[in-house]
């Protein structure tokens, strides 16, 4: 039996694959001007895919969050775009050590069930950083069959079931953003700072080493093993405030052995536009 292939890649790994040629590379750094960096410099060889247009389906925020998924029929035609069938053993990067849109992509596609799909380590940063070389020129690939997909096979969770698990002493809702978002003291991206009563904050950032390079498999597995508490996937809900880098933790906790748990697409984005109970920052 086959090993399974790890999540995660290492700059260094990937110069040294012998079929290089056979990996298809996309670049899913997101943002303001994205898509034109790509087309000024990307890593040799890679593909755009575009967070709001690709791997979301951006309408009202109150309704999935500010990043619902999109459907799968939407989906497989990004697929057949990008020239994706399901053998291609596909490797992502972003600019932000993952949380950008490289770990939103790889849970989409697991999603699906695909298999040989993984994140570069260090991001387009350390792909340069070890000589990886770097190109303007947007290649060319033939277009292939339609992808087939007919669910998401990972576990999601809606805003209702988020509601109940909140309060619900044998489960776990984790918020990944940074503390400060958590606490209420900050808000860039959505219309009220805080966060849902009941969730605990792990920040997405602990997943990371000094340099910005994912934690070893083993020291990952330590730490989610005493926040998870033996309790069951099913039981476990992570969060964001979009649904975008609260699958840098699931990456993450994929790396370390553990079972993937329930992803609340809609976050805080969602959560905060409903009129639920919120925990924010009291005034004096």
């Amino acid at each position: 039996m086959a090993a399974k292939l790890s999540p995660i890649v290492n700059a260094e790994e990937l110069l040294n694959l012998s079929n290089l040629s056979e990996i298809i590379l996309i670049d899913a750094r997101a943002g303001i001007n994205a898509e034109e960096n790509f087309k000024i410099e990307h890593l040799q060889g890679a593909r755009y895919v575009d967070l709001n247009k690709d791997l979301a389906t951006v309408e009202n925020p109150a309704n999935g969050g500010r990043h619902p998924l999109p459907s799968l029929s939407k989906f497989s035609e990004v697929l057949f775009k990008l020239g994706i069938s399901p053998t291609s053993h596909i490797v992502i990067y972003d600019d932000k050590n993952g949380s950008n849109a490289a770990s939103r992509f790889w849970w989409m596609l697991k999603a699906i069930g695909h298999e040989h799909v993984q994140v570069l380590n260090g991001g387009f940063q350390g792909a340069i950083k070890a000589g990886f070389p770097v190109s303007s020129e947007i290649g060319s690939f033939e277009a292939i069959d339609n992808y087939s997909i007919s669910e998401w096979k990972l576990k999601t969770a809606d805003i209702e079931e988020v509601e109940k698990a909140r309060n619900n002493s044998e489960s776990i809702v984790i918020d990944v953003r940074d503390k400060n978002r958590f606490d209420g003291l900050t808000e860039p991206l959505d219309l009220i700072a805080g966060h849902i009563p009941g969730a605990i904050n792990v920040p997405f950032s602990e997943n990371l080493d000094e340099n910005g390079l994912f934690k070893s498999s083993d020291a990952l597995a330590e730490k989610y093993t005493a926040i998870l508490k033996d309790k069951p996937s099913e039981n476990i809900i992570v969060h964001c405030g979009s649904g975008v880098t609260a699958c840098h933790t699931l990456l993450a906790m994929d790396y370390a052995g553990i079972e993937i748990p329930k992803l609340y697409v809609g976050s805080w984005s969602e959560w905060s536009r409903n009129d639920r109970e919120m925990a924010v920052k009291k005034t004096e």
